[in-house]
Formats: structure tokens, C-alpha cells, sequence
């Protein structure tokens, strides 16, 4: 997580300060520690479903890297995975880079989000996988949903988005409502 792998892609370079106070135009210092203001999703591999979460709950979708304390990113945040095997493989090293210490200073993981890739019941070897997680991590399910297949907004909610809206201190009104 947090380094690109993709052909093309340029690091990212942080604005150059022009040398004035900013009430003179110039450029503030950057921040040296993260927000404690908000929730930041992170997804542990691209499609894991932050954009939606983002959508339905607030917070920011930080992408597949951690926060920067430079842009004033939160502090806490959310390790989002689909329920693939690839998906728990890439939330297992994620956490494993939380382990080792391998994050900014100061932020704090709530917990694992593990977004259905499918309908029905998970076969028992990612069953499992979970179980391992879990024991990391807090995790929270959330379960399929044809419509945001769609890019629709459901006609009912899953009671599962009103405890990860606790979790992240969401509005308690109806995740995803508008309001």
C-alpha cells in the first residue's frame, strides 16, 4: 500500500513554499500530523468499495494509500476489502504493514470493512480468512448489494451500515440519506 506500481505514474511532490507569510499570498507550512477531524476510508486494492462507503457514511476515500498529514487527512481511518480472495490476501498485508509500523504517525485503524463480492455464502477457506482477520482487527460485514452494482441507491439500507456508521461516529440518521 502507498507505493504505485503503475507504469506512468509520478510521485507525488509536495507544492514548493514561495518563501512568504501566507497572509502575503504565500504558501501555509504543512501540517505535521494527521486531522482528528473525520474518517478515512482506504482501500486495500482498487474496487474494494471506499467510493461507496464514502458516499453513504462521509469521511474520505483516501484510495489504496494511507493518510498524509500534509493535506490534513483523518487520523482514523477504515481498511475497506472485498470478500475475495484477493481482497482478504491484500487486507492481510495491509494489516501486516500496520503491524510492522509501516503508516503514518498517529492514525488509528477502527477496524477491517469487508464488502460482499457476491451473493450467498462465502465457501469455508475465505470463511476462515475472516476468522484470521478478525483476529487483528475488528471487522464489519457489509453484504451484497445488486443496486450499488448499478450505481443505485437501495431502497433499503443494510442494518449492517447503521453499526459501521457507529463505528466511524456517522449521522445517525439513515446511512446514505440525504439530508
Amino acid at each position: 500500500m502507498g507505493v504505485s506500481s503503475a507504469v506512468g505514474t509520478a510521485p507525488r511532490v509536495p507544492p514548493r513554499s514561495a518563501g512568504l507569510p501566507a497572509a502575503y499570498g504565500g504558501v501555509r507550512a504543512p501540517r505535521q500530523s494527521l486531522s482528528e477531524q473525520g474518517t478515512g476510508w482506504i482501500a486495500a486494492h482498487g474496487g474494494a468499495g471506499t467510493t461507496t462507503l464514502t458516499r453513504l457514511l462521509g469521511g474520505i476515500d483516501l484510495g489504496c494509500r494511507w493518510p498524509d498529514a500534509a493535506l490534513g487527512e483523518p487520523a482514523t481511518v477504515m481498511l475497506v476489502a472485498r470478500t475475495n480472495a484477493e481482497g482478504m490476501g491484500a487486507a492481510g498485508r495491509a494489516l501486516n504493514a500496520l503491524r510492522e509500523g509501516r503508516h503514518p504517525a498517529g492514525m488509528r485503524l477502527v477496524g477491517l470493512v469487508l464488502v460482499a463480492d457476491a451473493p450467498g455464502r462465502l465457501p469455508l477457506p475465505l470463511a476462515r480468512r475472516i476468522r484470521v482477520l478478525r483476529s487483528i482487527a475488528p471487522v464489519h460485514r457489509v453484504p451484497w448489494m445488486p443496486s450499488w452494482r448499478l450505481g443505485v441507491r437501495p431502497e433499503r439500507v443494510p442494518k449492517e451500515l447503521f453499526g459501521l456508521a457507529d463505528a466511524v461516529g456517522a449521522s445517525r440518521e439513515r446511512p446514505g440519506s440525504k439530508g
